[in-house]
């Protein structure tokens, strides 16, 4: 498990839920790719109203515009990691918008997989 407290970094990937990769949605092509580059975690948030560079709002409120809503990507990790991590978005993110801000990460804390496991306080999962 990735421990990760202090200063770190966050990107926020925003593209269309319709955009694709490969067949594939974006959004599940970026979180694939964060994973197996071994970064701290990602997030997939699905907006419900929205408009970016071509200036075409989105929302869920109107049937026929309720396709392609927004779509926010997540990730947080060291800056040494995300920022080793661009190039790939580069090469994912054609149409969209990346940002990174600098964060300071309080608690970072994941589930114990196996059962009977301590966690960091030693309590004992089932």
């Amino acid at each position: 498990m990735t421990r990760l407290t202090g200063s770190a970094l966050r990107v926020t990937v925003f593209v269309g839920e319709n955009d694709t990769w490969h067949h594939k949605p974006l959004y599940a092509e970026i979180v694939h790719r964060a994973h197996t580059a071994g970064l701290a975690g990602a997030s997939v948030f699905r907006g419900i109203e929205g408009f970016g560079a071509s200036s075409r709002i989105h929302t869920s409120r109107l049937l026929s515009l309720s396709e392609d809503l927004p779509v926010a990507i997540v990730i947080v990790d060291t800056e040494e990691r995300v920022r080793a991590f661009l190039p790939q978005l580069d090469e994912l993110v054609t149409e969209g918008l990346v940002i990174l801000d600098d964060c300071e990460v309080i608690r970072y804390v994941g589930r114990t997989d196996e059962p009977g496991e301590s966690d960091a306080k030693g309590k004992r999962s089932l």
